[in-house]
């Protein structure tokens, strides 16, 4: 039992000086010295304690402790010892000494743990500031596979956003974002172009908003291997998020059915509920056979009036979310039957990207994002577009901060909406729902009768089916 409260200790060390170095990059003598103390006296390499030394390099050197972080965060099944027969322990007494030994084994195994789980976490959550290399971000990201396997997850399972980790409670959300969101600040403090030079390490990159960001705007100064493998990471990244959308939106169905029109009498079409119902009469208990003398089919056809969505998206800085988001919706619903869709980006100009809407990565390609916001220009390139206002939605995406005046295109929307045309006013479409609009517009589009949406995509989705079906 003398070990116990060392063993404590040491366990205590190792995780304060974690704390320490997560919080302070700078060295706490103290807590640096006792550690290194610690790892030396259970026989574990101190270049376990260096932040800049990788797991990949200590396990090449060590081969021996590649099993030992494999698993190492997942929690073990200790319900046997509970379980057990009592019938079976004869003598509580008999062992004493061989369960003091057994303890003191736990204890010892706690405190390499730790040292362990320490280097893990301080190596993917200690990141530091400034300008990040490519080295940085490949090491950075070869830690984070450490930590997915320590955590019994599959590689690059986490870092793609929507991670949960196993935990002694079941799961915990959250961990996978995070990940993400340290990866995307250390692309943002890296020279890009020259991540894109190389093609191994451009595709161990994981498409995540901000990196599309930075992808737009720089695409202008990017060419050859580095421009391919830029498009490579918008493409995966527009296939993602229109997957997730596409589900949202696939029980879409466009138009009323039409009752004057009667139904194709095809195989397809038969009603067998109705029909059966209908010829119960005629059933023979005798025989135990149902006589058929009239089939029913199901109406199919759909009122065919078209209906025109035309998307107006700020493409300014603080949009760049709503305008891929938007993009890539408006595709979706570009693909539905009877369903004219119109897309238009704007700043301080306005560019009609209607040709390109049933491609959203071309779109992007073409979006020149950041400047200022003028709505009247892109108003008078949407106006024209209305044919038939009651069949026409207008969706207008912005945080409706204008450039230098605000009361135009107030006065413009408002004479559209009025018009028949169903106005829906976007603040913004992102994952999160987090939006910030302009008060002054917020509270006139209130008084009209359309209030800004949520910012969440989920909402948007549900206004555009409702208004289609």
């Amino acid at each position: 039992m003398p070990e116990a409260v060392p063993d404590d200790n040491r366990r205590q060390v190792l995780y304060w000086r974690l704390l320490a170095r997560l919080f302070d990059p700078e060295e706490q003598a103290g807590l640096e010295s006792a550690s290194l103390a610690v790892v030396e006296d259970i026989g574990l390499p101190p270049t376990l304690l260096d932040p800049q030394t990788s797991v990949d390099s200590i396990v090449q050197r060590h081969p021996e402790l590649a099993a030992e972080f494999d698993g190492l965060m997942v929690p073990d099944d200790d319900g046997a010892d509970a379980d057990a027969d009592p019938a079976l322990d004869i003598d509580p007494t008999a062992d004493t000494e061989a369960t003091a030994d057994e303890d003191a084994r736990d204890r010892a195994a706690e405190v390499r743990r730790a040292a362990l789980v320490s280097k893990v976490l301080l190596n993917v959550f200690s990141t530091g500031s400034g300008a990040v290399s490519a080295g940085q971000l490949s090491r950075w990201q070869s830690d984070a596979g450490w930590l997915e396997r320590a955590l019994g997850s599959r590689p690059g399972e986490l870092r793609g956003g929507r991670g949960t980790t196993p935990d002694a409670g079941g799961l915990v959300p959250g961990l996978g974002p995070e990940l993400g969101s340290i990866e995307a600040d250390l692309v943002r403090r890296m020279h890009l172009r020259e991540v894109l030079a190389d093609p191994a390490l451009a595709a161990r990159l994981t498409p995540s908003m901000s990196l599309i960001e930075q992808l737009l705007r720089d695409k202008s100064n990017l060419s050859g291997v580095a421009l391919a493998n830029a498009k490579s990471l918008i493409r995966r990244f527009v296939d993602e998020v229109a997957e997730v959308l596409r589900t949202q939106v696939e029980k879409t169905t466009v138009g009323a059915l039409d009752r004057s029109v009667p139904p194709k009498r095809v195989y397809r079409n038969l009603d067998l509920d109705r029909t059966i119902w209908k010829n119960l009469t005629n059933y023979s208990p005798e025989e135990e056979r149902l006589y058929v003398d009239r089939l029913y089919y199901r109406h199919t056809a759909r009122r065919t009036t078209p209906q025109r969505l035309i998307v107006v998206v700020d493409q300014s800085g603080s949009m760049v979310d709503s305008m891929v988001n938007c993009t890539i919706l408006a595709s979706i619903f570009a693909g539905l039957p009877k369903v004219d869709v119109h897309l238009i980006a704007y700043d301080t100009r306005a560019i009609d990207l209607t040709p390109w809407v049933n491609e959203p990565f071309e779109v992007l390609l073409r979006t020149k994002l950041g400047g200022g916001n003028d709505g009247p220009v892109a108003m008078a390139m949407a106006r024209p577009k209305i044919a038939e206002p009651k069949n026409t939605v207008l969706v207008w995406i912005s945080d409706f901060y204008e450039f230098d005046r605000s009361q135009p295109l107030f006065e413009g929307i408002e004479e559209v909406h009025r018009s028949g045309v169903k106005f829906i006013p976007v603040g913004s479409v992102t994952s999160s729902g987090r939006q910030e609009v302009n008060p002054w517009f917020r509270e006139r589009f209130k008084t009209l009768g359309t209030p800004v949406i949520s910012g969440h995509i989920d909402k948007l989705v549900h206004e555009l089916k409702t208004f289609l079906t």
